[in-house]
């Protein structure tokens, strides 16, 4: 796929335009624990169904913000069920371009597999060509995949990387463009060791990139400062961004400033101190504050 098949206005937002992307993407067992953290507590839901609404509605709420815009924010990564259900009367994806100029993406996994090697690979994917057909019938710009590093061992590492770019081969096909995203644990021991050899495994995947296929990484904010600067200056690379990991706002934007070149795409350290009790003032106000941060971190 080359760049003329994309939207070209998207395009050129997620490759210059200073800013972060907004993770709004837990799904499935991890969708409890964001709304613990939101102040619902897992008795106001007797469902699945019942759950997921609640989530829509948090969710909603923090994209009808008027401090989530454009302005700030380059992107927004759904799951399904965000991306089927819609936002002020308009589908979700719609709404956040159209209405909000913010770049839609799509989280396609489906899990992460017991570990092996020291690693957790994706989850089968037996339905991601429906999956990927739905959801640039939805005209979500890009995807998101996230398998998981624990331990530095080389093999495993090999077997994430090749992983996640077989698939991202699969995603261009279908005229998306993918963000890969191998985390290293930050409770990985051999952190700094794992990253290095991460940073080996992309590298010779992405010189055998053909020119003009463009994918996105999401990684670990490495302990070594700008470890991954010949990614972010790679020309198949469209943009290199940051998970907060676990680490708290204040933590992870100050490791953020230290790696130039990367923006961030954060989830619980975006969503850190917004609950459902604050009144539409306060909420509004925490958001800001947030963004304003992050967003600073970013560009910096």
């Amino acid at each position: 796929m080359t760049t003329l098949e994309m939207n070209k206005e998207q395009f050129q937002k997620m490759k210059t335009h200073p800013g972060f992307i907004a993770a709004l993407d837990q799904s499935g067992g991890s969708t409890p624990k964001a709304l613990e953290a939101y102040g619902i507590k897992e008795n106001a839901w007797s469902n699945d169904d019942e759950m997921f609404a609640i989530v829509h509605q948090m969710r909603s709420r923090i994209i009808t913000s008027p401090n989530f815009s454009g302005e700030r924010i380059l992107a927004t990564i759904l799951f399904e069920n965000t991306m089927d259900r819609e936002v002020e009367g308009k589908p979700t994806a719609d709404y956040l371009w159209n209405v909000k100029n913010v770049v839609p993406f799509l989280k396609v996994d489906k899990g992460l597999a017991d570990e092996k090697n020291g690693v957790q690979l994706m989850k089968s994917m037996p339905e991601l060509d429906a999956l990927l057909g739905k959801a640039k019938a939805k005209r979500i710009f890009g995807t998101k995949m996230r398998s998981v590093i624990k331990h530095a061992n080389r093999e495993g590492i090999e077997q994430i990387v090749s992983q996640q770019f077989e698939l991202a081969e699969k995603i261009n096909a279908a005229g998306l463009v993918p963000i890969i995203e191998p985390e290293v644990d930050i409770h990985c021991p051999e952190k700094a060791q794992a990253e290095v050899l991460l940073k080996e495994g992309i590298l010779d995947k992405l010189n055998k990139l053909p020119a003009g296929r463009v994918v996105m990484l999401k990684l670990t904010l490495p302990v070594q400062d700008d470890l991954y600067t010949d990614c972010i200056l790679h020309p198949n690379v469209l943009r290199v961004v940051a998970l907060s990991g676990g680490y708290s706002q204040a933590e992870a934007n100050d490791r953020l400033r230290r790696n130039h070149g990367t923006v961030a795409s954060f989830s619980r350290a975006l969503l850190e101190g917004l609950t459902a009790q604050q009144s539409d003032a306060e909420f509004n106000a925490m958001l800001d504050t947030s963004i304003q941060r992050i967003y600073e971190a970013s560009i910096t």
